[in-house]
């Protein structure tokens, strides 16, 4: 995470761990819900250009994902 930079932790835990992946999951569906679209970085980042894969469902997050970024949809259609 890069303080300063817009990036704000909203929810982490071992999703190996079923109490904790219940909440990653509840955490992953309310961002969705609020408009939210869900990327897994693909790239390290200071690697130069940051490239992501789109998820639409917490089981498309590849287990070897560290991440999940969300943002917003573009405004205006």
């Amino acid at each position: 995470m890069m303080p300063g930079h817009g990036e704000v932790l909203i929810a982490e835990g071992d999703p190996r761990l079923s109490e904790d992946e219940e909440r990653l999951i509840a955490e992953f569906r309310r961002q969705l819900d609020e408009g939210m679209w869900a990327a897994v970085p693909t790239t390290r980042p200071g690697s130069g250009r940051r490239q992501a894969l789109l998820v639409k469902a917490y089981q498309d997050v590849p287990a070897s994902a560290d991440r999940v970024i969300f943002f917003p949809r573009a405004a205006g259609g």
